[in-house]
C-alpha cells in the first residue's frame, strides 16, 4: 500500500472491500454502527461491478483460524 493523492489516480472500478480482525466477520456493534471486528475498507481495482464481489461475500481478514 502506498499513500497517494486522490487527483493523481485513474479513475477505475474498485470494490471497497471490508477487512476485519478475525474471520468470524461479526462482533458487538460499536457507537458508529461497525462491529468491533471490522477495521476498515480497503478500495481494490476490480474488472467487475462491485455488486459483484458484494454479493459473493468477498471480505479480507488479518487473522486465520488455526
Amino acid at each position: 500500500m502506498f499513500p497517494t493523492e486522490l487527483e493523481k489516480i485513474k479513475p477505475t472500478k474498485t470494490y471497497n472491500c471490508p477487512l476485519y480482525k478475525t474471520t468470524d466477520r461479526r462482533g458487538v456493534l460499536s457507537t458508529t454502527g461497525h462491529s468491533t471486528n471490522f477495521v476498515c475498507d480497503i478500495r481494490v481495482p476490480v474488472d467487475c461491478d462491485a455488486a459483484h464481489w458484494t454479493r459473493r461475500g468477498v471480505a479480507m481478514f488479518l487473522a486465520l483460524p488455526e
